[in-house]
């Protein structure tokens, strides 16, 4: 069983990922024919834009994604001990190196992991987990950000994140080009009456430009989602204890918002930190519903 989810979850990774880029380069070719009467120009756009967010997201994930979240390092285990062992054993029993530490004081349980590769990771964790998770607990937790570490996770997430980015620049980028008086395939299309195919290409580009960003913030929370059961699976394979991290999510499920969160990394955390009212459909969820999670832990 616990087998059989890892392998599924893989699965619908490779799915939304590579529908994550197809519309990375979508969005790039409609921008280009609507506003350059150029696929190849979007497409070239798309490119440069994704190479040069991942480029920067990827070089920096870790101080950015700290510090906008407040977090501190700790560099010896003299500064928190059961921390510090907990994260050690993990990483080992992971085979991946011993990432950095980092603790945000935040009275909120929660915990996350980012970075590049295993060789760049780091770890955060709440004073609030620390307080309020026993030993057992606390391994679960660390378990599953070290499957993070250790199933590339963290930079799926950063690279996710390089696309969103990626393509809200595209859209803005455009809506400065039309404002300042671009667009010369409408201009042009306006003037000669345009044929049924062009217009229907035009309102299908127009249409990819505004709901791009959407379709984009989508992928990225499914892609989260994905990861998150993966990542509880993984920690069960880690720890053989699937009650330590159940019992963990449930502490931390009726815990109040963390303070200190920045929203735009609420996908990295182990549990929304900002305790958003689930949507119908969770498509915008950041996670997957925490019953969910926990009754497939009870069925491992």
């Amino acid at each position: 069983m616990l087998y059989e989810q890892i392998a599924r979850n893989k699965r619908r990774t490779v799915y939304v990922l590579t529908g994550f880029v197809i519309l990375v380069l979508a969005i790039g070719a409609a921008i280009g024919y609507v506003f350059f009467d150029s696929y190849v120009g979007g497409l070239i756009l798309a490119l440069v834009f994704a190479g040069v967010y991942a480029a920067i997201m990827i070089g920096n994930s870790t101080n950015i994604v700290m510090s906008m979240n407040h977090g501190h390092e700790i560099t010896k285990e003299e500064q928190a001990p059961e921390l510090w062992h907990i994260v050690e054993d993990m990483a080992m029993v992971a085979r991946v190196p011993m990432p950095r530490v980092f603790i945000i004081d935040d009275p909120s349980p929660n915990a996350f992991a980012t970075g590049n590769n295993p060789q760049h990771a780091a770890v955060a964790a709440t004073s609030g987990i620390m307080e309020r998770l026993n030993r057992e607990e606390l391994e679960g937790v660390m378990g599953h950000e070290m499957t993070h570490v250790r199933n590339y996770d963290i930079r799926l997430q950063t690279i996710a994140l390089a696309l969103a980015a990626a393509i809200t620049g595209m859209v803005n980028l455009a809506g400065n080009f039309f404002w300042w008086g671009g667009g010369s395939r409408r201009d042009n299309d306006d003037d000669n009456g345009g044929s049924v195919l062009q217009i229907v290409m035009l309102i299908v580009s127009i249409l990819l430009v505004i709901l791009g960003p959407i379709a984009a913030t989508l992928a990225q929370m499914a892609l989260s989602r994905n990861r998150e059961y993966l990542a509880d699976a993984g920690s069960v394979e880690l720890t053989r204890n699937p009650q330590g991290l159940i019992s963990a999510l449930q502490k931390i499920s009726t815990a109040e918002p963390m303070k200190e969160a920045d929203p735009s990394s609420a996908s990295l955390y182990i549990s929304d930190p900002m305790k958003k009212k689930k949507s119908l459909t969770h498509l915008f969820d950041t996670h997957p519903p925490m019953e969910d999670r926990i009754d497939r832990l009870e069925r491992m």
